[in-house]
């Protein structure tokens, strides 16, 4: 394991959280640094797979395999440690138990089960803890984490690519392509970190594609997520794989037919799910409950310009990931097909996150205004 080149104990933690970056969904991307009281590191880690062991268990067998004692140290977390039995036993008692002195934590763990008790407990057993150095910038990278526990559903991330004057495919549907080969491996850098990467049915019969991550390394690849109101995903889709989840949402009447439809897909691996709005369409809103309930916490919609505006029309959008070619196109398709509106006020509100090149296009993060301000009383340290 290695560690960033920032100078303070935390920041090195949270340079470790980042690389849990693919790794550790759904569970939150945490690190740990373990210091002794003269500041030297005993031992670090990170979260590893879901199941296997968190930040602060690895960080105390680093410790013990570089043969340091960690009694009277203290470990620096970049998030509260956990007090529940889940996969795993509470990390709040192994550090109890190897007799660390103090606690530095960034912020409170928005889950339920923990939301403060990981605290509460350190302090009950005589040890020091402080919390809030760090609190942004862990918030930042587990902001899924943080919408499933807080909101029930995950955060929005909506991939775009486009010309510079916002066509994403010419008239024709000819997309492919018009962002660099650059600009495809940073998209699939974000596919990676997500839970889950989501299309609409237009584009499955359109362009068959994996949904996969090609163009990185990564130990996991995201589920899949397909908005098919008349279910009609084909069973030989490509993004149907084994070693990962395919959930189909429909919303077509469920006559002979559909059940015959259904079963095909079942049986190549895929899970249907019938959520019908009162207009015949899939209910969005709906169907991201239910994926907050199976564990997304971001999900990475690359969809068409239909089911593009309809997640902004219903006001379901966290977060923009936009690549602009240096070039027009002219006439085509658009962003996002929603509106038309009467006024600028009524239009989609944006922070620019960032702007950056990447090969000769242009990667815009930009987040719907106000929509990364959700709280829970169970935040910060109590």
């Amino acid at each position: 394991m290695t560690t960033s080149s920032a100078s303070s104990p935390i920041d090195q933690a949270l340079g470790l959280a980042a690389q849990a970056l693919f790794l550790s969904n759904p569970n939150p991307r945490v690190g740990c640094v373990i210091t002794s009281p003269s500041g030297q590191v005993l031992g670090q880690g990170f979260t590893q797979r879901a199941g296997e062991a968190h930040a602060e268990i690895m960080a105390l067998r680093d410790a013990a395999q570089r043969g340091h004692d960690v009694r009277g140290a203290t470990a620096y977390v970049t998030l509260e440690p956990c007090s529940h039995h889940g996969r795993t036993g509470p990390c709040c008692d192994a550090l109890v138990r190897a007799g660390v002195a103090k606690v530095v934590a960034s912020i409170a763990d928005p889950n339920p089960q923990v939301a403060g008790n990981g605290f509460a407990k350190l302090r009950a057993a005589g040890i020091e803890v402080e919390v809030g150095d760090g609190a942004s910038a862990s918030r930042d990278l587990n902001i899924g984490f943080f919408s499933r526990m807080v909101r029930k559903t995950p955060w929005v991330r909506m991939k775009v690519a486009a010309s510079l004057d916002g066509t994403t495919a010419l008239h024709n549907g000819v997309s492919q392509w018009i962002t660099s080969a650059e600009a495809r491996a940073d998209g699939h850098a974000w596919r990676a970190r997500a839970c889950a990467v989501l299309t609409g049915i237009g584009t499955v019969l359109d362009d068959d594609p994996s949904l996969n991550v090609r163009e990185v390394a990564t130990p996991r690849q995201p589920h899949a997520v397909v908005v098919d109101s008349q279910l009609q995903t084909p069973p030989e889709a490509r993004l149907i794989m084994p070693g990962r989840q395919t959930w189909v949402y429909c919303a077509a009447p469920q006559d002979a037919a559909f059940q015959s439809r259904k079963k095909a897909l079942e049986a190549q691996g895929a899970t249907v799910i019938h959520l019908p709005n009162p207009h015949g369409k899939v209910d969005l809103t709906a169907m991201l409950h239910d994926l907050a309930t199976k564990g997304v916490n971001e999900l990475h919609v690359e969809a068409g310009h239909k089911l593009n505006g309809s997640f902004v029309r219903e006001k379901l959008v966290d977060e923009m990931l936009v690549y602009l070619a240096p070039q027009l196109l002219g006439t085509g398709f658009g962003m996002a097909q929603w509106g038309p509106i009467d006024h600028l006020g009524d239009g989609l509100p944006l922070t620019f996150q960032s702007v950056e090149g990447i090969g000769p296009d242009v990667r815009i993060v930009a987040r719907v205004r106000g929509r990364d301000h959700f709280t829970s009383n169970k935040t910060s340290d109590s």
